[in-house]
């Protein structure tokens, strides 16, 4: 049975907040709250929101124009539109090769005049975490650092893995068979942010609860040196949507005028 509750009582992290104790602290209250089965055991998978990561690591940049702050993240711009309002929203790459609105810039619950970035090493911070956590706690627990994400066809965002550590990011099912006994091929679920779009339920967006407990996936917890969540992302040679459309038929059309 998968079991997915938030901690309480995290405050305000600030840089150079202590997350380990801030996390741990807080596990320990929730059991005094809701009762001992809720103690961190093996096999427990911790979701981290990457802002309070990024908040404890000083992520915090002053920038009264966020796309200037946009621009100094950006590696590789993908599309670009203007809506009726005037708004422009950018799909771009960032320095982590993720692609996303805004590189990850985020401007809401900060300071006024402040944005914030994402934490430089995503992997690095899941596993400081894990390890001091496991150390702390004295469970064989895996981290994943999460954040939010649009999806390319499809509207609304959902969170998805940008660190992970002590958790396989991929279950790997080729090989295997369907119910049916035909052969799985090309099947390998992204669990990571299947565990991160579950944790964020109970986490929510407004709640001050950024960070959630994942029971019952024991088998994806293991060595904190697995692949981290950097893996998740689709190497450059195989992908298949470089450019926004408007962008690949700019660039396109471009190319054949100048052979022309």
């Amino acid at each position: 049975m998968l079991q997915v509750w938030a901690l309480d009582g995290i405050d305000e992290i600030t840089p150079g907040a202590d997350l380990v104790s801030a996390i741990a602290d807080a596990a320990a209250e929730t059991v005094r709250a809701g009762g001992p089965e809720l103690v961190l055991r093996d096999g427990d998978i911790l979701v981290v929101t990457s802002k309070i990561v990024s908040k404890a690591e000083g992520r915090i940049l002053a920038a009264d124009d966020r796309e200037d702050a946009i621009t100094a993240e950006t590696v590789r711009v993908v599309a670009t539109r203007t809506a009726p309002s005037g708004h422009v929203t950018r799909i771009v790459e960032n320095r982590l090769g993720i692609v996303s609105a805004a590189a990850g810039v985020d401007a809401s619950n900060t300071p006024e005049g402040t944005v914030l970035l994402l934490p430089e090493d995503p992997d690095a911070s899941a596993r400081a975490l894990a390890e001091g956590l496991r150390a702390r706690t004295g469970a064989r627990i895996g981290v994943i650092v999460s954040d939010t994400l649009g999806r390319a066809w499809r509207e609304g965002q959902t969170d998805a893995a940008i660190g992970a550590a002590g958790v396989h990011v991929f279950e790997d099912l080729r090989g295997s068979t369907d119910a049916e006994g035909r052969p799985l091929v090309v099947t390998m679920p992204c669990v990571a942010d299947e565990l991160a779009s579950a944790a964020d339920l109970v986490k929510g967006k407004a709640s001050r609860r950024p960070v959630a407990v994942v029971r019952g996936r024991a088998d994806l917890v293991g060595d904190l040196d697995l692949p981290g969540a950097r893996s998740i992302v689709r190497p450059a040679e195989r992908d298949m949507f470089h450019l926004g459309a408007d962008e690949a038929y700019a660039a396109g059309f471009a190319a054949g005028a100048a052979s022309a």
